[in-house]
């Protein structure tokens, strides 16, 4: 039997009006702020990704899924979706059609990593970037935008951790004065993070290593090393989440695993998912667009991790079920009108109705369990003796109200129906 690849699941349609009640809640969000929505190909130059990312990520080194096509270019399955919309937003010279674009997506993203609780190979993100501003206020949006919509998803153990990580000049002086503080304890730091001591030695700090963190637990932080100009602009992103009552912790020690990120950065997390507990995390970018290409443009976005929210939602029972449910199911009594039913059941979806019929001829009994498996809100009785007057009955399944209507008139059953 062939079965779904490691780290792939399917989404079922029992877990669809989940997936739907978060993505209603994305869209929404999204609107409420004025960002537009954005769709780009799944797969793009190899390239792009090394630039953007770094070389000497973990994603680009160790878990992208690339692989050379039948015209010899290098092309990878993306990886994180920033990359792809700052390359959308270039090639499309959006920046001429007006100053700022604020935008959003929900999509897959594929990364060769070992599957866990909440992390797949394929998974989706939705995330927002703004394109064209470098504002502070813009910086604090992205944090409340996210957060607005983990929150409407009923989740309540959240944390919100933000830092800044500076203008290039100010990170540059930084890293020397932390390499000064690792360099005589280098034998002592893990293999990896004596590697990313040449490589990117900010990532030391996401080590998991207990030797490393005990190390770095007493390390210079970056905050303690801003120049004015990322103070006040931390300042003022401090200032917005204040005034809007998002609870957040300032840690120094938090640095994003992308090379592109400068100044503000931060994460969402959960206690509700285990290890995995970065829900959201995003951050400003004023020179990705310049690396790839484009015109000096500064920005600012975030992602968060779709299959995360809704494990944390799962654990915390965050969430009513959310059950499907039609309009209307029409029971069938009589074989020999089944076409006439079906027949009646498009002239109800063709006025906007959500109908289902039976297909294999079952009994009255039968097709009432579908009707309620369906959490149908009326059942017709298509047959027997009303059929024989022209007419059909509509039971109401909320109230037991039972009505018998001719079917000349159309404009009665629709108004009942409506209600």
């Amino acid at each position: 039997m062939i079965k779904a690849i490691k780290g792939t699941k399917d989404i079922l349609p029992s877990d669809m009006p989940l997936w739907h009640f978060l993505e209603e809640n994305v869209r929404n969000t999204m609107r409420e702020f004025n960002y537009s929505e954005i769709r780009t190909p799944v797969f793009e130059e190899t390239r792009l990704f090394a630039r953007s990312i770094g070389e000497s990520t973990d994603i680009v080194g160790k878990e992208m899924y690339t692989f050379t096509d039948k015209s010899e270019n290098s092309v990878t399955l993306r990886p994180e979706m920033t990359a792809s919309v700052v390359r959308a937003y270039i090639e499309n010279s959006l920046d001429r059609l007006q100053p700022l674009h604020k935008l959003f997506y929900i999509a897959p993203m594929f990364r060769q990593e070992r599957p866990q609780a909440g992390r797949l190979r394929q998974f989706h993100q939705f995330g927002a970037e703004a394109l064209g501003s470098s504002s502070p206020l813009l910086d604090a949006e992205m944090i409340i935008l996210g957060y607005n919509i983990i929150k409407s998803m009923g989740l309540t153990d959240l944390a919100v951790k933000i830092n800044s990580l500076g203008i290039p000049s100010s990170r540059e002086n930084y890293k020397n004065i932390l390499k000064d503080y690792l360099s005589p304890k280098l034998k002592e730091l893990s293999e990896e993070s004596q590697k990313r001591f040449e490589t990117n030695i900010l990532r030391i700090f996401d080590s998991k290593n207990e030797k490393d963190a005990e190390i770095m637990n007493d390390a210079p932080v970056l905050l303690d090393h801003l120049d004015d100009e990322s103070l006040e602009s931390f300042e003022q992103v401090k200032t917005v989440l204040d005034a809007s009552g998002i609870p957040y912790q300032i840690d120094p020690k938090l640095v994003r695993g992308l090379d592109y990120y400068t100044n503000t950065t931060f994460e969402i997390l959960s206690g509700s998912v285990g290890s995995q507990s970065a829900l959201c995390g995003g951050g400003r970018y004023d020179l990705l667009a310049e690396q790839l290409g484009g015109k000096a443009s500064p920005g600012v976005g975030f992602a968060a991790g779709m299959e995360r929210i809704l494990l944390a939602c799962q654990n915390e029972n965050s969430i009513p079920d959310q059950k499907p449910e039609i309009d209307v199911y029409i029971a069938n009594f009589d074989k020999s009108k089944i076409s006439e039913a079906y027949n009646f059941a498009n002239k109800l979806r063709g006025n906007g109705f959500s109908v289902e019929s039976d297909y294999l001829s079952r009994s009255i009994k039968a097709q009432l369990r579908e009707a309620n498996k369906n959490n149908a809100r009326f059942v017709v009785f298509y047959g027997g003796e009303e059929l024989a007057e022209n007419k059909i009955q509509l039971k109401n399944m909320t109230d037991g109200e039972q009505a018998n209507i001719s079917l000349d008139s159309m404009d009665s059953i629709i108004e009942k129906i409506r209600g």
